[in-house]
């Protein structure tokens, strides 16, 4: 028999504070994600801007088929994010499940679960700093197999771009991608830029690439625009913030917020 006395309800007047966090941004990331959380941690957290994850399932090897297969998942991995409460953005954090899905439909699924949202993804995201940067002629460096970097050029040249050269290392697992360190991300990048392209865009958010996004474009001497790095610029404007991060993009003001609408 215990002797412990049943709880006991104080009758105190209870003070709350007002929230804290002006501003409120989403991430849908997978399961296996090691890279877009601590990314958004150093480039767009604070005080005042609160980010908040929540994860969908997701089983390597990275093919289109298994990208696609997240495509019924979007709308419950958003319904999860802060239910019944205000979100000033959410992102999606996978470029090429957002090439196979296509982002009109990742739009409208992650606004299945949570509407109204602005929705940021990878490739619109990269698409819209592109435009802000000024380049046109673009190089394309993806970690992943052949099969999979495939429909990446053709999406990069539907809005417009030309794509001098598109690049791959040949991976297919993105735990791995999130493992590859600075020295082979700034060679890679290197090898991938062909002569006359006006800036880079590094494709993965399982890279870490964006931390040396200025680094990269210190070496190469063009603007560098990497998945983690597009988002986080995207969603700290459509917030009325910059992102935390040496890199040319990171001043520029978003050309056409209504992209996210």
């Amino acid at each position: 028999m215990s002797d412990a006395r049943p709880p006991h309800r104080l009758d105190l007047p209870l003070g709350f504070d007002a929230d804290p966090v002006a501003r409120r941004i989403g991430l849908v990331v997978l399961a296996t994600d090691h890279t877009t959380e601590p990314d958004f941690a150093r480039m767009v957290a604070g005080p005042r801007l609160g980010v908040y994850v929540a994860r969908i399932a997701y089983a390597n090897p990275t093919t289109p088929e298994n990208l696609a297969a997240m495509q019924p998942d979007l709308a419950r991995g958003a319904a999860l994010l802060l239910p019944d409460e205000r979100l000033d953005a959410i992102c999606y954090s996978c470029t090429s499940a957002s090439v196979v899905i296509g982002d009109d439909a990742v739009a409208a699924a992650i606004g299945d679960g949570k509407p109204g949202v602005p929705v940021v993804t990878p490739t619109r995201a990269a698409v819209e700093a592109l435009r802000g940067l000024g380049a046109r002629r673009i190089s394309i460096l993806t970690p992943y197999t052949v099969e999979t970097s495939a429909s990446v050029g053709p999406h990069f040249e539907a809005q417009g771009f030309s794509v001098d050269a598109l690049s791959c290392l040949g991976l297919d697992d993105d735990r791995r991608m999130a493992r590859l360190d600075a020295t082979t991300l700034v060679e890679a990048a290197r090898a991938a830029l062909a002569p006359g392209s006006e800036a880079l865009f590094v494709s993965c958010t399982a890279l870490r690439s964006a931390a040396i996004a200025g680094a990269i474009e210190t070496e190469l001497g063009v603007p560098v625009v990497t998945s983690n790095l597009a988002t986080a610029w995207a969603c700290a404007r459509l917030v009325g913030e910059s992102p935390r991060v040496d890199a040319r993009l990171a001043a520029l003001p978003l050309p056409d917020p209504a992209a996210f609408a």
